[in-house]
């Protein structure tokens, strides 16, 4: 519980630390390159990209702390 508890904490300090380096700019190039990037053409629906963006900020998480 508590592993899972602190990779959920680091991914949500993942996701802000990503939106002030690309100072909130969400529909800047950054997140422009990432989301095509990571699924191409066909966006998925909110529920899907949701799950991806959350999914990426853990294994960000994990990989800056050395746990990946």
């Amino acid at each position: 519980m508590t592993s899972w508890l602190f990779e959920q904490i680091g991914a949500a300090y993942e996701l802000s630390r990503l939106a002030v380096i690309s100072k909130f700019r969400f529909k800047g190039s950054y997140w422009q390159w990432r989301l095509h990037t990571a699924f191409g053409l066909n966006h998925p629906g909110r529920a899907e990209m949701a799950h991806s963006v959350w999914a990426y900020a853990r294994w960000v998480h994990r990989m800056r702390s050395g746990r990946g």
